[in-house]
């Protein structure tokens, strides 16, 4: 069973700031990029993806039983017609991602994470792939393992035109909602600090010292806000998705699809 330590760390909303490079990442392997691109509309519907993914994780990683048991239902009735989508190799990538990003973003913003819990955070995100078809022996057994994969991974992405037109819409829908259309400066400043810097060039990511000086700025307010905000605030996104609703309000039945 999770420690409480982890389940209050995984319950942070700050960790939302990494959700759009969590996917450049993901959509930077050839294969995640295409099944993504041919089944996923961000030009019209740019927070859905985000949405969905959200829903998964925090049912896998917070939810109760039934939550746990029905999470991968709603993800493998969706990714049925997506190529590449049951690839146990390309699941472990994902979840990867969303364990890289989310130390990446907590240790930006609190500091460093104690390593005790930093390893029990690799062992509960495990279950992100294991839940769907990824054999646990596939997924790597410490910090040690994890940091050569990562490594040998982000060195074999090719960021391609799938990825690109993916970013493009991601970054910049051409109809966002008013809240995203206000929101989106802050999410591409962000989104381009957060990932490494040869994906970032790759995608083509505008980016110079200064927009690194106002970026740093930016995460020193966030993080400043992040200290005096109420625990129920900074928890709110988790306990919404763990009613059922998401980003758009919508219930989980309502809108499975990844």
């Amino acid at each position: 069973m999770a420690s409480q330590a982890f389940r209050d760390l995984a319950s942070e909303g700050v960790l939302l700031l990494g959700g759009a490079r969590a996917i450049l990442l993901q959509v930077a392997d050839p294969v995640v990029g295409a099944g993504v691109a041919a089944h996923s509309d961000f030009a019209n519907r740019p927070v859905h993806r985000l949405d969905a993914t959200l829903r998964y994780v925090y049912a896998v990683v917070l939810g109760d039983a039934e939550a746990v048991h029905s999470a991968p239902r709603h993800v493998n009735r969706a990714h049925g017609p997506v190529n590449g989508a049951f690839d146990p190799e390309r699941q472990r990538w994902v979840a990867a991602t969303l364990y890289d990003t989310a130390v990446l973003v907590q240790e930006r913003v609190s500091g460093t994470i104690p390593h005790p819990l930093a390893e029990e955070m690799l062992r509960e995100y495990a279950a992100l792939g294991v839940r769907l078809q990824m054999p646990v022996e596939l997924w790597p057994t410490d910090r040690a393992a994890f940091a050569e994969y990562w490594r040998e991974a982000v060195e074999g992405l090719v960021v391609g035109d799938d990825a690109r037109r993916i970013a493009q819409d991601l970054l910049h829908p051409p109809h966002p909602p008013l809240l995203l259309r206000v929101a989106l400066p802050l999410v591409r400043l962000v989104t381009a600090g957060l990932l490494p810097g040869a994906l970032r060039e790759a995608y083509g990511l505008p980016w110079s010292a200064r927009r690194a000086r106002r970026y740093e700025r930016v995460m020193g307010a966030i993080t400043a806000l992040h200290r005096v905000l109420p625990r129920r605030v900074r928890t709110w996104p988790a306990r919404r998705y763990l009613e059922g609703k998401g980003l758009s309000g919508r219930s989980a039945a309502a809108s499975p699809r990844p």
